[in-house]
């Protein structure tokens, strides 16, 4: 792997045997300019750019030449700090916009360059239909674009990390670039780098200090491809049995008593069209592992049929928690879950810490509804203060 040049402010989780995520230490820890990819000087002008955004349109340089200030923001759908600056991007979008401030939003990664580990805070990828999902989801009212086919136009900017953003004066000079502000904890806030930069550009005066670090996740150039298929050879890798339970363990799952989101799925070889739905769980379970986070799967199938069943979870690479419950246990399992099922059907649920039942599906389910349950159900990690808030105003 490539060694980055930077540290990031909790934003790259660094995976270590056991799949664990161990996030570096908090802080604003600055982000060096990439120098394959150098920074933008002061005083460049804009380079001229030409991407579709999530409204399905081209956006170019020239659609926002009547604004008096140009902002232009790299942000990203699966990075945690760039969630959680959305909100203040929002809120310079609201004061300023109507001031003859333009914004445009740039994806600069791309998505086949992003670990499954460092999805560990998202519900999406940053492919171009999930930037458009998360638009919709949060309202984002400016335009936002992707780079991440060819990342030319972040090339151009030398955009080191989501969030980072450019601010430009009336002839399309680069006034400022870096951060938004010093402090992930928006509470704890006290220099307002991108609103003080535009102030000043707005009276026609200068800005103490055009340049501060950025710091966030990393851009994700093509050149990090390697990681993810390394990754994925090491998933191949990883051991995969099924192993007999009990009505009594599964109500001890069902209690749930540590500090875990559990999501537990029951499932069935005779039910072939529950097939992606149980590959879009793996690929979640892959995602969140790193945190405190647990995920069963629990074949229904009669003692006969446990072949088959093992060849499946193989076929799956599915590494996670494999039990399978003896078909007279059913219905005691189900109590306990407090809904019925068919043995061949699925049943999908999020249990939060202490046994909070936050999610319960029968049949096929949308992967996004069981992310956003699991999402909402962690709490607050230190290293990315907001996250808890971020994903309960989702609910709202």
């Amino acid at each position: 792997m490539r060694s980055l040049p930077i540290l990031l402010l909790a934003a790259l989780a660094i995976p270590i045997p056991g799949h664990a995520q161990t996030p570096p230490p908090a802080g604003t820890i600055a982000m060096s300019a990439n120098t394959e990819h150098p920074l933008m000087p002061i005083g460049t002008a804009a380079p001229d750019f030409s991407l579709k955004g999530t409204d399905d349109k081209i956006h170019t340089l020239s659609e926002f030449s009547k604004g008096k200030v140009l902002v232009v923001m790299f942000e990203s759908v699966h990075c945690p700090v760039s969630e959680n600056y959305e909100g203040r991007m929002r809120a310079l979008y609201d004061a300023y916009h109507s001031k003859g401030v333009e914004f445009v939003a740039i994806n600069p990664n791309n998505p086949n360059a992003v670990r499954l580990d460092e999805l560990g805070y998202t519900d999406l990828t940053d492919s171009p239909a999930d930037m458009k999902i998360r638009v919709r989801d949060r309202h984002i009212p400016w335009p936002y674009v992707s780079d991440g086919e060819t990342q030319a136009t972040a090339q151009k900017f030398g955009a080191v990390a989501t969030p980072h953003i450019f601010i430009f004066d009336t002839d399309r000079k680069l006034r400022y670039e870096g951060r938004i502000d010093d402090n992930q904890n928006e509470a704890l806030v006290k220099v307002h780098d991108a609103h003080d930069a535009i102030e000043a550009l707005l009276a026609n005066g200068t800005i103490a200090v055009p340049h501060r670090p950025a710091f966030g996740c990393s851009t994700k150039w093509l050149s990090k491809s390697g990681d993810v298929e390394r990754e994925m050879t090491r998933i191949h890798a990883e051991p995969v049995a099924l192993t007999p339970a009990s009505a009594a363990d599964l109500a001890a799952l069902r209690a749930n008593t540590g500090d875990k989101v559990t999501v537990v799925h029951f499932w069935s070889t005779e039910n072939p069209a529950g097939e992606k739905d149980f590959a879009d769980l793996q690929t979640t379970f892959r995602m969140y592992r790193g945190r405190s986070y647990n995920y069963v799967t629990i074949n229904t199938d009669a003692p006969a049929s446990t072949a088959r069943a093992t060849d499946f979870l193989h076929a799956q690479y599915a590494s996670s928690h494999n039990l399978q419950l003896a078909p007279a246990d059913l219905k005691t399992t189900q109590t306990a879950f407090g809904t019925t099922w068919q043995p061949n059907e699925e049943f999908t649920a999020v249990i939060g810490p202490g046994g909070k039942l936050v999610y319960a599906h029968k049949g096929p389910i949308d992967i996004l509804e069981v992310r956003h349950a699991v999402l909402g159900s962690f709490t607050d990690n230190p290293h990315y203060p907001g996250q808890a808030e971020y994903w309960a105003a989702r609910s709202k």
